[in-house]
């Protein structure tokens, strides 16, 4: 599973996947950016720089993982996005799953 988030720095998104790694929640995460952003808060269009954060880990962990980052993430309403990974290096997917302790069956 991908799950990314947004976030308004880059040593808070760093903060963000080394507590997530250190916790097993994810199995490494990488920061992007920054990146661009516009959305709609409170009435108005407002633009951001913000870092993107995507972590690596298995299905059995990602709601683990989204309460976590819902408490820990500054933001009110903070986006968390949970893609699927169908396929990829079979090494890498193996990794992942020895690394956050994946308990579902392959």
């Amino acid at each position: 599973m991908q799950v990314v988030t947004t976030i308004d720095s880059e040593d808070s998104a760093v903060d963000l996947v080394r507590t997530a790694v250190g916790r097993r929640l994810a199995a490494c995460g990488q920061v992007d950016g920054p990146v661009t952003s516009a959305y709609w808060w409170d009435g108005a269009v407002e633009t951001a720089t913000e870092r993107r954060v995507t972590f690596k880990t298995v299905a059995a962990r990602t709601d683990e993982l989204q309460t976590w980052l819902a408490e820990a993430h500054p933001y009110e309403v903070p986006e968390v996005l949970v893609s699927p990974v169908s396929d990829g290096n079979p090494d890498y997917l193996a990794w992942i799953r020895a690394e956050v302790g994946d308990p579902s069956p392959r």
